[in-house]
């Protein structure tokens, strides 16, 4: 497992729209790509779900599907040396984002699993995740999990797991398009899924909600924003990248 620096802002969403690479990915409706049964997000922190999807899970709510979401970890690592909030204010505050942000999405019935595991710390607990996944998943379930290599050790723990799931998963990056340059860009299944405007709305809203991780929490250095404008600039792009 590689662990990539994901630090700094990363490779600009301008560098992304110059390449050329993702206007070269076929588009499709949500439709085109919405699975039949229940869908099984796998989250590994807070936020996952809505940064890597969430105008594709709008679009499906809205269409009826089923959702379910794993949530690995409650985020409670974020902000190490927080002066303002302990890791257990940080991961209650992080739920309750969730929770906000889901209803959002049209998601605010939707079923959150808590598997409680370590923030950080996935990869050491894998017979857990593997457990967990497995008491959630169900014949004709499909998982919507991170890619393969999205950077994030416990994003990387929780792609693995998926792999060995034994359904269908549809994949979405996070942290892969920060370190990531366009000429690594792997189109192999990948699809460019061009939610409406209602879906892009709604997935602007949710990501609004987590406050924690969108604003600093106070002006100490350790209380920076995780998520600051160029990040959020790549992840609230017009379509949403998965692959298949």
């Amino acid at each position: 497992m590689s662990v990539r620096d994901l630090t700094g802002t990363g490779t600009s969403e301008q560098r992304w729209q110059d390449s050329g690479v993702l206007a070269s990915l076929p588009r499709v409706a949500p439709e085109a790509v919405r699975p039949p049964g229940r869908v099984v997000v796998l989250a590994p922190h807070p936020d996952d779900e809505t940064l890597g999807a969430g105008a594709t899970l709008a679009a499906w709510a809205r269409a009826g599907t089923a959702v379910v979401v794993l949530a690995v970890t409650d985020g409670e690592a974020s902000h190490p040396g927080s002066p303002t909030l302990s890791p257990t204010q940080l991961a209650a505050r992080r739920v309750d984002e969730r929770t906000a942000a889901l209803r959002e999405l049209g998601l605010g019935g939707a079923p959150v699993i808590r598997a409680g595991l370590p923030d950080g710390g996935v990869a050491r607990h894998r017979d857990e995740l593997a457990a967990a996944l497995a008491g959630v998943v169900a014949p004709g379930d499909t998982l919507l999990a991170p890619v393969v290599g999205d950077g994030h050790p416990d994003h990387d723990a929780v792609a693995e797991a998926a792999s060995g799931a034994g359904v269908p998963v549809l994949r979405y990056a996070i942290w892969w398009w920060h370190w990531a340059r366009p000429e690594d860009l792997d189109a192999t299944g990948a699809v460019a899924v061009t939610g409406d405007d209602e879906a892009r709305r709604a997935k602007r809203a949710a990501v609004e909600r987590f406050t924690t991780q969108v604003a600093p929490l106070s002006d100490a250095p350790e209380d920076a924003a995780i998520l600051p404008g160029p990040v959020l600039e790549r992840l609230l792009r017009a379509d949403e990248v998965l692959w298949r």
